[in-house]
Order: structure tokens, then sequence, then C-alpha cells
């Protein structure tokens, strides 16, 4: 096949042949000097030596013709370097040869023909990277390297349309080198005739494209590099979600009185890390705090003040504070962690004996509780601005948690999205709650399913479900409850201790755990029959781990341990209590007034 006829026609030949054309006539018009035809030859170099240039000195003798053979239409090298103000010539892609240009590209070419795609030509290249190929074969038999980096569907698209195609990064059989390959259509030319006088005729511009052209360009050093990005990127991001995970309780706490489970799910796939966070913390007196919040932004540094904010709320957890006044306080640390970083939080307190969820909310969204029936309420108001703003007095407000109810505590990535409003998405989540149903680790799955949120989820998601079980049957004999209001005077006393001895005992429980829990319940009759004012009440309660009593007055000085002296008649009260008991503390109950409570832990599987 002639190569050098139809390498003329490759793409945008033809017109920078002509564009050259017509520049050579407009400069040999205006006298400017003569650019010899594309196959010209040497003009004499006698008649140059004898006509001096424009500054009158003679002329040097120069190549009008270009190529680099010898015969028919090929002009010779030159003999002497062109002198400054010369008019000097370049080859023209019609002397070039396509077989030479080809042959010499470092890429890897072939040239494939007609709708099997046989093969018709590939360059040196292309056989020192797949070996020697034969010409004529189809490209499925005779470059079956095609069929492997999943090209031949390409060639039928290019042939089709006649429009090029390039794919990129596609592996090599063995996995050794990457190309990006380029389908280029090209028209050949008409075939010779039998006994061969005629040469093939070059494709007009508009012949069908009955060719293509085949480039592989070896890109392994680049997909090694993106491939070695990517193993970075990955190992950033495991590192990073470490972190994040770290940083988040291991092991979610589980009260006596509430099933309570979380997830978090870090968003896309990028190495940073969010700053959205939770955590369970008991209180005793089977109380419990539930907080979750997130911190704005993304990073090391959202991490950072999120990881020092859980560790804040769970220190002023232990104090017992009602839920806004430990906003209060988190919102002055906040400030001063980092006055750049915002984070909203919801911190709330689930108290059985109430069967109430106290809470207080700074910027974060509303808690949905679901009834026993199905219904789905949202908490109300108040809600404040969030932490690290300063300035505002946070308040407190209450939800009803009573049996069979299931409460739903959640970030703002679950339910927020680009081009929605926010309340759209909270209203997707209360449908998504009316029809979860199962333990609170399945309704979080569900739940993150119903909104959406997978993998390839935009923003980080924290979501935390508490459950507050309907027990019946035997499970609902594990857990008692037993009051006693505490009126008059120093008589109160006795009936605190014969009314603790008849429950416990009715509790069946062990003669040494009742000993101690009368003795417990009298001291702290005690204790608030000589420092607190009424109203005063006794409070036993049973639950399937720990036996709980609780004291309660009018007065909201909390009483502390101290050393009594030998000679002192009082103070030893709270020392014996915390002696006898497994755990003891002291809160101020909303409306004025305290309670003191202590707890034992009991043995296992009472009946």
């Amino acid at each position: 096949m002639n190569f050098t006829r139809w390498s003329a026609r490759f793409p945008g030949t033809q017109r920078r042949a002509a564009a050259r054309t017509e520049h050579a006539a407009a400069q040999a018009k205006r006298g400017e000097g003569a650019v010899p035809a594309a196959r010209g030859s040497r003009t004499d170099p006698a008649a140059e030596r004898s006509t001096p240039t424009a500054d009158g000195h003679p002329a040097d003798p120069t190549v009008t013709g270009t190529g680099t053979g010898t015969g028919p239409g090929r002009g010779t090298a030159a003999t002497a370097l062109p002198q400054p103000g010369t008019l000097t010539t370049v080859p023209s892609l019609d002397e070039l040869s396509a077989r030479e240009v080809l042959g010499r590209l470092p890429a890897l070419v072939a040239l494939v023909h007609g709708p099997e795609h046989r093969v018709a030509y590939v360059n040196d290249a292309y056989t020192a990277g797949f070996g020697t190929r034969t010409p004529g074969g189809p490209a499925h038999e005779a470059l079956p390297e095609l069929g492997e980096l999943g090209l031949l569907p390409l060639l039928d698209q290019v042939q089709r349309s006649g429009k090029p195609r390039t794919a990129k990064n596609r592996t090599a059989p063995g996995g050794t080198s990457s190309y990006t390959v380029t389908c280029t259509p090209v028209a050949f030319p008409e075939p010779a005739t039998a006994d061969g006088t005629a040469e093939p005729a070059a494709p007009a511009p508009d012949a069908p494209h009955n060719g293509i052209l085949i480039h592989l360009a070896d890109v392994t050093d680049h997909a090694e590099a993106v491939e070695r990005l990517r193993a970075s990127e990955r190992r950033q991001r495991e590192a990073a979600v470490t972190l994040q995970r770290s940083l988040l309780p291991q092991e979610l706490e589980q009260p006596d009185d509430l099933r309570v489970a979380a997830t978090y799910q870090p968003g896309g796939t990028e190495a940073a890390v969010g700053g959205d966070w939770y955590d369970v913390i008991t209180l005793g007196a089977g109380r419990t705090a539930l907080v979750i919040g997130d911190v704005m932004g993304r990073g090391v540094r959202a991490a950072a003040v999120m990881g020092q904010l859980r560790t804040a709320v769970r220190a002023y957890a232990r104090l017992d504070l009602p839920p806004h006044e430990v906003l209060q306080l988190l919102d002055g640390l906040a400030a001063e962690i980092d006055a750049s970083q915002i984070a909203t939080c919801v911190y709330a307190v689930h108290d059985p004996n109430e069967g109430l969820l106290a809470y207080a909310s700074a910027g974060h969204l509303p808690i949905l509780v679901r009834d026993e029936d199905g219904t789905v309420r949202r908490a109300a108001d108040p809600t404040g601005p969030p932490l690290g703003t300063g300035g505002w007095l946070h308040s407190s407000g209450t939800i009803a948690l009573g049996p069979g109810s299931t409460a739903v505590l959640y970030t703002d990535g679950l339910v927020e999205r680009r081009g929605e409003d926010i309340d759209e998405g909270v209203a997707a989540l209360e449908r998504a709650l009316a029809g979860a149903q199962g333990t609170p680790a399945v309704i979080c799955d569900r739940l993150m399913r119903a909104l959406g949120v997978d993998a390839d989820h935009d923003d980080d998601v924290a979501v935390m479900v508490l459950q507050q079980p309907a027990r019946t049957g035997s499970d609902a004999e594990l857990f008692h409850n037993a009051a006693l209001e505490l009126l008059g005077g120093i008589e109160a006393a006795p009936r605190a201790r014969a009314f603790a001895q008849g429950v416990l005992a009715s509790w069946r429980f062990p003669v040494e755990l009742c000993d101690l829990g009368v003795l417990a319940a009298s001291e702290l009759v005690a204790n608030s029959l000589q420092h607190g004012t009424p109203p005063m009440r006794l409070r036993l309660r049973r639950t399937d781990r720990r036996l709980i009593i609780e004291v309660t007055d009018g007065d909201d000085h909390l009483p502390r341990r101290r050393r009594a002296e030998p000679a002192d008649e009082t103070g030893r009260g709270i020392s014996i209590i915390a002696t006898i008991a497994s755990s003891w503390g002291s809160r101020r109950t909303p409306g004025g007034g305290k309670a003191v409570w202590c707890e034992f832990a009991l043995p296992d599987k009472q009946s």
C-alpha cells in the first residue's frame, strides 16, 4: 500500500498545503522572493551568486527543494547555511512518508481496515510492545490485545460514527502497562488496477471512513502515580476515620431502663474527618444523660473541638445539672476553645420515675419521639443558638417518653440535602420513623437507608435511637417502685425504716442486702430530717441490676462527704452511705430542693 499518497490526506494536511501555496503566490506577486514548490529542484548556484540581495551583497546558495531522496521531484541537502535576512524553506508534509512518520513514533500505532478491522500496518513500537503482527488478519485474531483492552467495541463505534474516540487508562494484558488509546477514522485510497499501471487515487474529502488509526500512548507512569495517590488517600482516610471513631464512645453505656443504639457514618471519600459525636452517660439513681452534637466544618481541627466538647460534657454531666445549665457551661467552653468553631448540641436526661425526657438544645435539630401507637411527635422549643456564640440563656423543656416509646436524636447530615429545605428532610425522617420497627440498632439502620445515607453520602451522619421498653410478664417483675411521704418530725425515721424493711423483704432480697438497704434508708432520712425542709419523700426502686434508695426534700443545699472528728455528733451519715453502697450522689431538683441517693448492685438473677 502506498502510504505516501494517502498520508497527505491526514486531517488538516490539505488545508495547510493550500495555505502554503497561497502564501507563496502572494510573496511572488509582491517580489518578496520566491518560495519553491513542494517538489522543486536545486536552483542554479551561479545564478544565485550573481543575484545581489537587498543590501547589495551576493546571495548565498540555498536549497529550494526538500526531502531526503535523490529521485525525480526530490531536492538534495543544502550545502550552506542561510545568511540572516534570506528566506528559508521547510519540508512539505507531502514530501514525508507516512510509514517513516508512524514508524518513528514512540507510541504504539496500528492501522486497521474494513468492517472486520483487518490489520494493515503496525509500527515498530507496537511490535516491540506486543510482538510481531501479520497484516491482513481481523483485529480480534491478529490483535488479541485489543480485545483484552476492551477496544473492539470502540472500533465498531468509530467505524459507524466516523468520529474519533478515546479510552483512558486501559491496562494491558499482564497488568504491566497502561495506555490511553485514541481511535481515529481514516479513508483509504482506491486500490491500484490489476496490471499495476495506475497509482492508487487519493481519497476524496467526503469519502467514507473505511479504516481506523489506533494510537496507544503509554501512560504507565501516570497510572502508577494515580494509583499511589489513591492508595495514599485511602490510607489518610482510614487514619482520619480511625481518629474520628476513637473520639466517639467505643461502647455505649446501657442503662437499666433504656435500650440505646447509635451509629456513625463518615461522609463521602474525603480524608477530612467531621465533627459529629454522641454519648450516653449514666447519672445514677436510674437517670441517664444522652447527648448528640455536630461541630461545623471538617478536618482535624473540627474533630479536636468535638473531642474536647465530648470530654467536657461527661465532666459536666457528673455534676447532675439540669440540661440548660450543662449547655450554658458548654457554650462558654466552646468560645474559649475556638471562637471560630460553631457547634450544635442536644443534651437530654431521662428519668424513669417521671417517664420524661428533659432536654435543652443549642441550635440543634428537634428530638423525634414515636409513641407505642405509632404517633410521631417533635420536641418543641426551647432551642437556643449554637454553642460558642455566647450571650444567651438556655432553657430546658420536657417530652413524655412512656413505655413502648422510641426517641431519635440525629445530626443534620441525616436530613439535609442540597436544594431542599431542611424541614422536608425532618418530615421524611418522621415518616420513616413511623414505620420503623425493631431494636434500636435495627431502627438506626432502617432510618439510614430510608434517608438515602450510603458510603457515598457527602456529609457525616450520627444517629442515636433509644427505647423505653413496655415490660410485661416475668420481665416486669424485675422492676418495682415504692415511695413514702415523710410527714411529721423525728417520728418519721422509724416509719421510714419499717417501710424499707417491709418493701425490701417483699422484693425477696437476701437478708444481708435487706439490712444494708434499711441502714442506708435510715441514714438518708435522718440526714434529710436534720438538714432539709419539707416536703420529704423516701423512694425505693428496683431494676434488674440494682437497688436504688433516694430521699428528696425542699432544701437545695447539697450534702458533701467530710471527715467527722471523734467528738462530733453529726457528719458521719454520708460517709456511712459511701462505705456500704456501690455509689451515691446528690442533685438539685426542678423547682428547688434536692435529691440524695445511693445504689446497691444486685446479685445475679434475682427471682
